[in-house]
């Protein structure tokens, strides 16, 4: 997994800067697995975050600090993630025979693979191991742009902290999906992180990921589309998007409007299954995790299921995770657990190996 920073992560909070919301996760591992030691989650007005860049870092910044106090978080050391266009997840074949080889050859290697130039971007790498090639390897390069890391700590470093590890949306979905169901090696799943703005997927097997793309659709698209459609205001939008009620808006006008969507979104994944397909794996996608505030639109799931003829479930990051009752109400965990998977993610990082 990709990470900047410290070797030594215990103790990191995960938090995952989205587009409408900030979500922040604190595990603590027991004998039997993990527990939940905090949970956060704080709104965005529209537009602080667009796509990915943060375009308002002061209202960034005044929401940490707000979801730290509110909940008590006495851990300045975060864990974040960054996605979009300025994000490149590639897989490449290289021949090394050592380690300080295959470091010394990857700027190189970047540099031929990327159109941005190396002294502009992070780089980082994971070997997934041995190659067709003759003695070659799988390599799994990472690049994003410093512009945008800086973008990200620089908002943390103003809310008073430290910034211990940078991933990336799509490894951190893994992490959690991973902790959370244990899947046999033998099968392929499609993760989908549904933010506001941007749709994570990433396609993974034997804990590999073999094809990640983001794409540039979300909850957003549905609130505008109400918001115009039905002349509402974005609050009233909200509220109907997931799943209330609007004294002026009969049940059938709303779904109109968010099925124009939801078809839009299946193109773009139905696209991105076959373009995987034909030039990664033609093993079929066995099952969908849906991850992400939108996660649970109405009619979202049924549509995926009948027209991609794969079974799709909601994800649930906290699935293996111990909640403490008397701490947070199970209703509500339940309710933002789709929300929270890539904080989830993060705050897994926590137990990385020193």
């Amino acid at each position: 997994m990709w990470g900047l920073g410290r070797k030594q992560r215990k103790g990191l909070v995960g938090l995952d800067i989205g587009s409408s919301s900030i979500k922040a996760v604190e595990l603590k591992k027991t004998r039997n697995g993990y527990e939940l030691v905090n949970l956060g989650l704080d709104s965005l007005s529209p537009d602080t975050v667009v796509e990915g860049t943060i375009m308002d870092a002061l209202s960034v910044s005044s929401a940490i600090q707000k979801i730290f106090a509110d909940n008590q978080i006495q851990t300045d050391d975060v864990a974040t993630s960054v996605s979009g266009h300025s994000v490149i997840v590639k897989k490449i074949t290289m021949v090394a025979a050592t380690d300080a080889e295959l470091a010394q050859a990857i700027p190189y290697e970047a540099q031929q693979q990327l159109s941005a130039d190396v002294s502009d971007v992070n780089l980082s790498y994971q070997v997934l191991g041995p190659s067709a090639t003759p003695n070659g390897l799988d390599v799994m390069l990472v690049a994003a742009k410093r512009e945008k890391v800086l973008n990200y700590t620089q908002a943390l470093s103003q809310a008073g902290k430290n910034t211990a590890v940078v991933d990336v949306d799509a490894f951190a979905l893994q992490n959690a999906f991973e902790a959370s169901y244990e899947p046999p090696p033998d099968r392929t799943f499609a993760l989908l992180n549904i933010g506001a703005s941007i749709t994570n997927i990433n396609i993974v097997r034997s804990g590999i990921p073999l094809f990640t793309r983001d794409v540039s659709i979300g909850g957003k698209r549905y609130t505008e589309a109400l918001q115009k459609g039905l002349d509402l205001s974005f609050e009233d939008a909200e509220k109907l998007k997931m799943g209330g009620e609007v004294a002026s808006v009969r049940p059938e006008m709303k779904s109109v409007h968010l099925r124009a969507v939801s078809d839009i979104l299946l193109l773009e994944i139905q696209k991105t299954f076959d373009f995987f397909h034909q030039t990664t794996s033609p093993e079929p996608i066995d099952r969908i995790y849906l991850a992400g505030g939108t996660a649970r639109v109405e009619g979202l799931v049924d549509l995926l299921e009948n027209e991609l003829r794969i079974p799709v479930e909601i994800l649930d990051p906290f699935r293996h995770v111990a909640v403490a009752e008397e701490q947070f109400d199970p209703a509500y965990v339940n309710d933002v657990a789709p929300r929270m998977a890539v904080a989830m993610g993060l705050a897994l990082r926590s137990f990385d190996a020193a």
